[in-house]
């Protein structure tokens, strides 16, 4: 019974350790996405992606998060599989067994809810960030809330093709701007990652861009090529920006 109750614990501690590096990758600028698979990942030993790998690898405060969660999820694995083997193999009466499997299995679908409900997830959340701002050097940043991530804004990235309508000009010809739209960075290959660019910098084909703005008009960036529809559709979205613009100032001043 000892037994079934380690192994409760720990599958229960190891759900908190991966939801403490989730929050702490994220952080470090990753999506929630990318944060949880990366998390994981790194605790289960499954690896990553090449581009997954970079991501960590090129990122100390990363790099420094997966090293210890990997070595945290080696111990966690060995511990798992002793319990289970003290669990169901040593007991020698068929009645110890069966109260190990209750075990197990209330512990394991008490985790699993935990893990699942948005309420935990919430109160857990807030926790560890208190305790990582406490405890730790990481920035604590909402992102989402800092970048205004609601009203339909997004953060996107965007591999350039040969044939896309921004590929080879400057961001000062495409007039992002007045669209509502601002690139962020560009990550070209085989040259350092592009931050904050000037309007002189060229989109080129197989850049990855990174993009902040309205969802639909980043949808609709994405699928312009080099063709009149391109340039009508980049007009037709000035217009509707200059148009939300002035409705804005005219809301400002009947407020006043």
């Amino acid at each position: 019974m000892i037994a079934a109750v380690t192994l409760f614990l720990v599958v229960a501690l190891s759900a908190l350790i991966t939801k403490i590096a989730t929050i702490a990758l994220m952080h470090t600028g990753l999506s929630t996405q990318s944060a949880r698979f990366q998390a994981r990942s790194a605790y289960t030993g499954a690896g990553f992606t090449t581009s997954e790998s970079e991501k960590v690898m090129n990122h100390p405060v990363r790099r420094k998060i997966v090293f210890h969660l990997m070595l945290v999820g080696n111990a966690g694995f060995v511990t798992v599989m002793s319990s289970l083997i003290l669990t169901f193999v040593l007991p020698d009466t068929l009645s110890s067994k069966l109260y190990g499997l209750v075990i197990v299995v209330v512990g394991l679908s008490l985790v699993y809810w935990a893990v699942k409900s948005k309420w935990v997830d919430k109160a857990l959340s807030k926790l560890i960030n208190r305790m990582l701002k406490k405890y730790t050097d990481l920035e604590i940043q909402d992102y989402a809330a800092v970048l205004h991530l609601k009203d339909n804004y997004r953060i996107s990235e965007k591999k350039v093709e040969e044939d896309n309508w921004m590929a080879n000009k400057t961001l000062k010809e495409l007039d992002l701007r007045h669209e509502g739209i601002t690139i962020l960075g560009i990550d070209r290959v085989d040259c350092d990652y592009i931050g904050s660019p000037t309007g002189s910098i060229y989109i080129l084909p197989k850049d990855v861009i990174t993009v902040y703005g309205k969802a639909d008009v980043i949808k609709n960036l994405y699928s312009r090529k080099q063709n009149f529809v391109a340039s009508m559709a980049h007009k037709r979205y000035v217009e509707k920006e200059n148009e939300r613009i002035e409705k804005q100032e005219a809301d400002r001043d009947d407020s006043n």
